[in-house]
């Protein structure tokens, strides 16, 4: 059981960093990886929508907040072994390449896959991550009492 559990936490890890990603730096690496796995489209990219929900305050009653465009596409690998990408908005080549590396990733190819896509994603989503908390610590303000001598 905790297998299943720990085999589901990595694959939501990497479907998540592929649904980040930005579509052009996944499109650079799919390239420079020379990744040609035989596959058959289960379903080809397609796009439509998902209401997104949301939450006054992250504790209050959730409220729909709008609809999203996403893109999601699934293939089957020649050893049968089934990928799914799901990502927002239009991109149908995006939601193709993230299908195929969840699908290698299920297979022998997961460390190749790791080194040569994964893992660069994951430092430039780090990067980014950086980035954005030290221009959010730049505008950060102090506020401190001080001691007014009363009792």
């Amino acid at each position: 059981m905790q297998a299943t559990i720990d085999s589901q936490a990595a694959r939501k890890g990497w479907l998540g960093l592929l649904a980040k990603a930005p579509a052009a730096k996944l499109a650079q690496l799919w390239a420079a990886a020379n990744i040609t796995p035989t596959h058959h489209v289960l379903r080809a990219p397609e796009i439509g929508a998902v209401m997104v929900r949301g939450r006054a305050g992250a504790v209050g009653a959730a409220f729909n907040l709008g609809e999203m465009s996403v893109t999601r596409a699934s293939v089957r690998l020649a050893d049968g072994t089934i990928g799914h990408g799901y990502v927002q908005g239009r991109d149908r080549t995006h939601a193709l390449h993230a299908a195929l590396i969840d699908a290698l990733m299920q297979t022998d190819a997961a460390g190749q896959v790791d080194r040569a896509i994964l893992s660069p994603l994951r430092a430039a989503a780090a990067d980014r991550q950086t980035a954005r908390a030290a221009k959010a610590a730049a505008t950060k303000v102090d506020f401190f009492t001080m001691v007014r001598g009363e009792d």
